[in-house]
């Protein structure tokens, strides 16, 4: 059972002065085009060497006592059902490091894929996005707004209630036992939760700089089509022509927020 402190209280430094203790961070990634995008540069302006593991090219999964003193685990187009597919055998291998290191309360964000694997390391059930109504699979793909929930939780000091942020995913998660739940979509409830202290695990993306999404419209081209529709493409860089300025504005500050927890 991992004691994950739902009633935990407590006080973040102030935005942007991210403490210079932690040396090292360990980012697991699962495809080329999705790597930790702004999160690195965040990382390595405060002096901490970010080591990138490729496991979907042969790198192996590091163990516990390999990682750095933060971990970010980024998303993929495979998914925690795929588990036991041979060609993904280091989510199996991701799992089983994520239920050692939740108990510490080691440092962790999830992005999408991420998140999902926190979910499951934790106990909860991981599934595809289904509409309340239709039962249909919801593909939520694009610029979004998300309505950000615990507003007294640091990852968002600064944030209006509300963020655009940009969702790239077919599945969703439970929340696990004692997660703080922090935010939701129109779309999907379960957008954002934190665990004990300085677990974070975000459905949505916060990472993706402008000129990377069009390597993800191509990347992505069948499962942009089957969310979006033959127009999606179009319609989601339409989107990014006018929305991203807005969504990096509270990209940059929440990833910030949450290095700066991670950190403390």
């Amino acid at each position: 059972m991992i004691d994950t402190g739902r009633n935990v209280i407590f006080a973040a430094p102030a935005p942007g002065r991210i403490l210079t203790g932690v040396k090292r961070a360990t980012v697991l990634q699962h495809a080329d085009h999705e790597d930790a995008g702004l999160i690195a540069p965040a990382l390595a302006a405060a002096g901490i060497r970010v080591e990138h593991h490729r496991l979907h090219a042969g790198d192996p999964v590091p163990s516990a006592g390999q990682v750095g003193d933060i971990v970010v685990v980024m998303g993929g187009a495979m998914g925690v059902g795929d588990r036991a597919d041979p060609r993904y055998r280091f989510l199996a291998q991701e799992i089983a490091l994520l239920r050692e290191l939740l108990p510490r309360d080691h440092p962790i964000l999830g992005i999408c894929l991420g998140a999902q694997l926190i979910a499951h390391a934790a106990g909860a059930a991981v599934y595809p996005n289904r509409s309340i109504g239709s039962g249909a699979v919801v593909r939520e793909v694009g610029l979004g707004p998300v309505d950000l929930l615990a507003r007294h939780d640091p990852a968002w000091a600064g944030l209006d209630s509300t963020a655009l942020m940009l969702h790239w995913h077919g599945d969703t998660f439970d929340l696990p036992r004692g997660a703080v739940h922090l935010a939701a979509s129109a779309d999907c409830a379960h957008q954002a939760f934190r665990l004990g202290r300085r677990a974070y695990a975000f459905q949505f993306h916060c990472e993706v700089a402008r000129d990377r999404i069009s390597d993800w419209v191509r990347e992505d081209a069948h499962f942009v089509e089957l969310a979006r529709g033959p127009h999606g493409a179009v319609d989601i860089l339409a989107e990014v022509d006018s929305g991203y300025d807005e969504h990096r504005s509270a990209a940059d500050r929440l990833i910030l927020n949450v290095l700066t927890v991670m950190t403390s």
